[in-house]
C-alpha cells in the first residue's frame, strides 16, 4: 500500500508548479491579463484640423487650425481605446481671408478671447472594419459640450521610413485620417442661420501621424 505521506507532498508540488506556469503565462507581454495600451503623441507637424461650412449656398468655405496638439491611448492590435484628446488653439483659425478670419475670431463665432481653446475628448473607439472605426467623445466649444462622431480609417502603423524630428531612430508612428460634422448652433453659434448665409453643419476633416511613446 502507498504511504499517504508519499502522496500528499506530490499533489502539493503539482499544484505549485501549475500555479508558477499560470504566473509565468500572465507576465509574458501581450498577454489578455496584462494588456495595456500605449501612449501616442501626435506630431504638431503632421496634425491637420480642417474643416467646411456652407456659404449662402453657392459654395463651401474650406478653412483650417493652425495650431493644435493631441495624444491618445490605444492598442491597434486590441482596437482598445484607453482614452485621447485633441485641443485646438481657436485664434489659429485660417480660411486664406484676413478678413474673413477676424470675422471668426469674435463673438458672432468662436470668441477667441473668451474662449481660446476648443477640446475633442474621446471616450469610446468601435471598430467598423480591418482598418476602420469610429470614434467618440466629447467636443467642448463656447463652453459647450456635445457628443460628435468621427469615421476613422488607421492608414498605417509601423517604424517610420526615417528619423523625425532630428530624433535618434525611427519612431514607431500610427497615421489616421478622420472625418465627422457638428452643427454649431449645438453650442450656441448662430450668427447668419436665419437667412442662411452661413450653413450650421461643421465638416470636420482631420489627419494625423502619432509617434508611440
Amino acid at each position: 500500500m502507498t504511504d499517504a505521506r508519499c502522496i500528499r507532498p506530490t499533489i502539493h508540488l503539482r499544484h505549485a508548479l501549475l500555479a508558477l506556469l499560470l504566473a509565468a503565462a500572465l507576465a509574458l507581454p501581450g498577454t489578455t491579463a496584462l494588456a495595456s495600451t500605449d501612449r501616442w503623441v501626435i506630431d504638431p507637424d503632421h496634425f491637420a484640423v480642417g474643416f467646411m461650412v456652407d456659404h449662402a449656398g453657392y459654395a463651401k468655405v474650406m478653412g483650417m487650425f493652425l495650431e493644435a496638439e493631441g495624444e491618445f491611448e490605444f492598442d491597434p492590435e486590441t482596437n482598445e481605446l484607453g482614452g485621447g484628446y485633441f485641443v485646438i488653439q481657436t485664434d489659429s483659425v485660417f480660411t486664406n481671408h484676413a478678413e474673413r478670419d477676424d470675422h471668426l475670431r469674435n463673438e458672432d463665432f468662436l470668441n477667441v478671447e473668451e474662449y481660446p481653446e476648443m477640446r475633442f475628448t474621446a471616450t469610446r473607439y468601435q471598430p467598423t472594419g480591418e482598418n476602420t472605426g469610429r470614434l467618440s467623445g466629447g467636443l467642448e466649444l463656447l463652453g459647450e459640450t456635445r457628443t460628435i462622431h468621427l469615421d476613422v480609417t488607421i492608414n498605417k502603423v509601423g517604424r517610420y521610413p526615417f528619423p523625425l524630428g532630428g530624433l535618434f531612430g525611427r519612431p514607431y508612428v500610427l497615421g489616421a485620417s478622420m472625418r465627422g460634422s457638428f452643427n454649431r448652433s449645438d453650442f450656441g453659434m448662430t450668427y447668419g442661420l436665419i437667412r442662411d448665409i452661413v450653413g450650421d453643419e461643421v465638416e470636420l476633416m482631420i489627419e494625423f501621424e502619432a509617434q508611440r511613446q
